[in-house]
């Protein structure tokens, strides 16, 4: 389950933040996908419950715990091997790397 918004405010909460940046916070928030924010909620949290630094200002808090999702990449052959096509599918885009070699990201 997708944590909430207040979710990760009431953390912020626990943890001695002030409302003065919710607005702000919560603008960052709605820019996350779900996987985000449940790794930000889960980071925090365990965090917090670890004694570990997490910023009081819930923005600057957010942004040092949130994990942008790397482009994953496949070679032609890998892609090859898995879909049987060398047409884009599933999100995957064709590309040639830095050598020349044709890739495939998303």
């Amino acid at each position: 389950m997708t944590p909430t918004f207040d979710t990760l405010w009431q953390l912020f909460a626990d943890h001695g933040s002030s409302d003065r940046r919710r607005h702000d916070a919560f603008h960052l928030w709605s820019k996350l996908t779900p996987d985000q924010r449940r790794q930000l909620c889960d980071t925090i949290a365990d965090k917090l419950r670890t004694n570990r630094f997490v910023h009081y200002d819930p923005v600057r808090a957010i942004i040092e715990n949130t994990r942008t999702p790397q482009p994953r990449q496949l070679s032609y052959g890998e892609y090859y091997s898995r879909y049987r096509t060398t047409e884009p599918k599933d999100g995957w885009r064709m590309i040639k790397n830095p050598e020349g070699k044709v890739c495939y990201i998303k």
